[in-house]
């Protein structure tokens, strides 16, 4: 820009100092225009979310991958090992051992429910208001505990009661591990991230029965005990070791998560404030969860998991209905896991075509492949569609299933509606407004 000599010298009328800065003002603003049209737009879809092209925020983003999605897959992964040995014991004798009868082994699988519902609520409220990499690791060390000691009880009162604490102390993770998923990702990489998640239970589910028969095979009688004692107490053993571990690899809040730099932690917590559709100040924790009771949509979340998971109450029943087919114990073990390798691959490959066309309603309606905390209650009462005089065929409980699934198909094409109507609201009330409920 010239300067106040140079005017003058060309014969020009001479410029104040406030009609220099003016200059340099229009001058920044103009070079800021230049920039922003040689930057290229970030392409946004019907919500308003965005796909990532700050190389900064990418590099965030793997490294949050490489510590968060770890640890929280391998504790949901050992969550469901420890929880699902009960069906795998009861090929080992568990029921004979401890003299139940059908029913009380059924009881014994829901009762454990009982207790989850019963902690998840509370817990999560506590979350909120502690370090959850500490809570959420202590959480995991006492259902080790509780999980080992299913190896000592001698009757029916002991398994249920151990049941029931265990449901209790497991309650905190997988709401925990969804809230920690919420504040660390946006909406259009939270599908892909749940679904891995997810396959740690689907996967666990598939190698339970491999790890099982190993037991059993070679731990059978040693030191006078049960194969399925032993099963419980070396899965309780490893769950210990790993949550020690957990304690220290969990993030706690954006802003103040350990192995993050100052810079990283800024942008973890902005990034998510952006992306949040919605978003209201919290006067209490007791606020919160008014609001989340008085909303219809939770309900038909509630309803839609309890149909979801009500479809999958086999899991617990699996073994028993494979071992029909007439193979001994080692190969029925065996059989119980290629469907879930099966299963866990093709979650993922769902999940990440959601959250690449951001896209909900069909693909719950296709696969219903959703999780949230309303798909506990339905384990309550579905052990007891599967009694052992219904098989080889299994046919009340298999169409109780596929009626299940029609519902909570028609549960996410209800919630469509309900978002669909919000959006409308949000615009109607905002005409700037850029964020919006994916449906």
């Amino acid at each position: 820009m010239a300067t106040q000599t140079e005017t003058v010298a060309k014969g020009l009328p001479a410029q104040s100092p406030t009609d220099i800065e003016k200059q340099q003002v229009l001058h920044q603003e103009h070079s800021h225009v230049l920039d922003d049209e040689k930057r290229p737009a970030v392409a946004v879809d019907y919500s308003g979310a965005a796909a990532k092209t700050d190389p900064t925020e990418i590099k965030l983003v793997r490294k949050l991958d490489l510590w968060v999605m770890p640890t929280l897959w391998l504790m949901y992964w050992l969550n469901y090992l420890d929880r699902n040995a009960i069906a795998l014991a009861r090929l080992n004798g568990l029921e004979k051992q401890l003299g139940l009868s059908s029913v009380e082994y059924s009881t014994s699988v829901s009762i454990l429910f009982v207790g989850y519902i019963l902690g998840q609520i509370p817990s999560n409220m506590i979350l909120t208001r502690v370090r959850p990499s500490w809570y959420m690791g202590g959480f995991m060390m006492a259902w080790a505990v509780v999980s080992a000691l299913t190896a000592v009880v001698k009757d029916y009162k002991g398994l249920v009661l151990t049941r029931f604490f265990l449901g209790v102390v497991e309650a905190p993770y997988y709401p925990g591990a969804l809230y920690i998923l919420s504040i660390f990702y946006t909406r259009k990489e939270l599908a892909t991230r749940i679904s891995v998640l997810y396959s740690g239970n689907i996967l666990a589910t598939a190698f339970a029965g491999l790890i099982a028969a190993g037991v059993f095979h070679g731990m059978e009688g040693l030191h006078g005990l049960k194969g399925w004692r032993w099963l419980f107490i070396l899965q309780g053993a490893v769950t210990f070791v790993i949550a020690m571990m957990a304690c220290y690899t969990l993030p706690d809040e954006p802003l103040t998560t350990r192995w993050l730099t100052p810079e990283e932690r800024q942008l973890a917590h902005d990034r998510i404030e952006r992306d949040t559709v919605g978003a209201k100040m919290q006067s209490s924790t007791w606020g919160g969860l008014r609001e989340a009771i008085v909303d219809p949509k939770v309900w038909v979340f509630i309803w839609m998991q309890h149909c979801h998971l009500a479809t999958n109450g086999f899991k617990n029943f699996f073994p028993t209905i494979v071992q029909t087919l007439n193979f001994n114990t080692t190969i029925t073990l065996v059989l119980t896991c290629p469907p879930y390798l099966i299963a866990g691959i093709l979650s993922i490959v769902w999940a990440w075509s959601s959250g690449r066309f951001n896209e909900r309603t069909w693909h719950i309606t296709i696969s219903k492949a959703v999780a949230a905390f309303g798909a506990s209650i339905s384990f309550i009462w579905t052990p007891y569609l599967w009694p052992t005089s219904d098989a080889p065929r299994y046919v009340i409980p298999m169409a109780s299933s596929a009626a299940f699934c029609v519902a909570c198909a028609a549960g996410a094409w209800l919630m469509k509606w309900m978002l669909v109507r919000e959006n409308r609201r949000i615009r109607a009330s905002n005409s700037e407004a850029t964020l919006f409920y994916a449906h």
